[in-house]
């Protein structure tokens, strides 16, 4: 897959050859307990938090490969699938991770399975209603900056009606 291809669009894994492999046998889960988007405002981009309500940790779908890069050396590399937004993000971003619920997680990494239509059904946007977004500050921006304070509201302005908060 390469180091490029950090996301993969789920609408063309199943024809792209840099996915199709992967996505038949080789699919992990990339867990994580919130993501970032940015929404340009005028001339800068506010960074908006991206979680559950009750805060608890999810899986993105995700496809892994093992790859040789150009000194011979082997690398082990991810990408997480995006699909259309759902209302919460809407507003923020046209694209989101693939959050796959908990109920599917076995049949995603069974590697036996390899029915990519019924995979495919699993890569829609995640259940609006289970999810938050707020903004945070601007400090996300920068890799050096990796603590809690990242994922702190920020007393921006109000948001654009739509867009949902809680």
């Amino acid at each position: 897959m390469g180091s490029s291809t950090i996301n993969a669009r789920s609408e063309t894994v199943r024809d792209k050859p840099a996915y199709r492999d992967a996505f038949t046998s080789r699919r992990c889960l990339i867990p994580a307990d919130g993501f970032f988007e940015w929404r340009r405002n005028s001339r800068e981009k506010q960074p908006f938090h991206f979680g559950m309500h009750d805060d608890t940790l999810f899986a993105f779908a995700g496809l892994w490969d093992r790859w040789i890069d150009s000194a011979g050396a082997a690398i082990e590399s991810c990408s997480i699938l995006t699909t259309t937004a759902n209302s919460v993000l809407a507003n923020i971003h046209d694209r989101m991770p693939v959050i796959l619920p908990r109920e599917k997680y076995d049949l995603w990494l069974d590697p036996g399975f390899r029915n990519v239509k019924e995979l495919a059904r699993l890569l829609v946007p995640f259940d609006a209603a289970q999810m938050r977004c707020f903004p945070v500050s601007t400090r996300v921006n920068a890799v050096s900056n990796d603590d809690p304070a990242c994922v702190v509201p920020s007393d921006t302005s109000s948001p654009t009606q739509g867009t949902l908060f809680g």
